[in-house]
């Protein structure tokens, strides 16, 4: 599997699954277990540019896929990516456990829906659950999320062309 645009090994044991090959195998801990059956979306990652629960997934099952987590948006001191700065700038997030999860789910929404209207909104993040927020902060980021990726400023080898995200 490619793993933020790095080939790599699928783990030995079969039985592995996507969330702890990568935290513990691959050391991408940016991707977070919360309730480990799929309900609070903390483990969301892209794979082959959707989002998909990890925890509920078997390492060896994105063998041959792309793999996208957290790490892979804005990497080695690059600007960061549309999301997150749209996360930062509308301040959607608190203690930020969730973040993560939210920011891979906001991501494979844009892609899908890059001007998502308020309906869509709140099926992209229907998935994931926060504790802190409120939620309305969070909506207002994904829209300026979309503003961001529609800015002249960000163009192909700007962030949103990394990963496939």
């Amino acid at each position: 599997m490619k793993v933020n645009g790095v080939q790599r090994a699928a783990p030995d044991d079969t039985r592995l699954l996507l969330s702890d090959h990568l935290r513990q195998e691959l050391g991408l801990t940016g991707t977070h277990v919360g309730c480990e059956h799929g309900v609070c979306g903390c483990c969301t990652v892209l794979l082959d540019g959707a989002p998909v629960r990890s925890c509920l997934m078997l390492a060896v099952q994105a063998e041959g896929h792309d793999v996208t987590t957290i790490e892979g948006l804005a990497r080695d001191g690059s600007a960061l990516h549309p999301v997150q700065q749209a996360f930062h700038e509308c301040h959607a997030l608190q203690c930020g456990f969730c973040t993560p999860g939210f920011v891979m789910s906001v991501v494979g929404l844009l892609a899908q829906h890059p001007h998502p209207t308020e309906q869509e909104v709140d099926e992209g993040i229907a998935g994931n659950l926060c504790r802190c927020t409120g939620y309305a902060s969070i909506r207002r980021a994904v829209t300026r999320a979309a503003e961001l990726n529609s800015s002249p400023h960000v163009g192909k080898s700007g962030p949103k062309g990394r990963d496939g995200a």
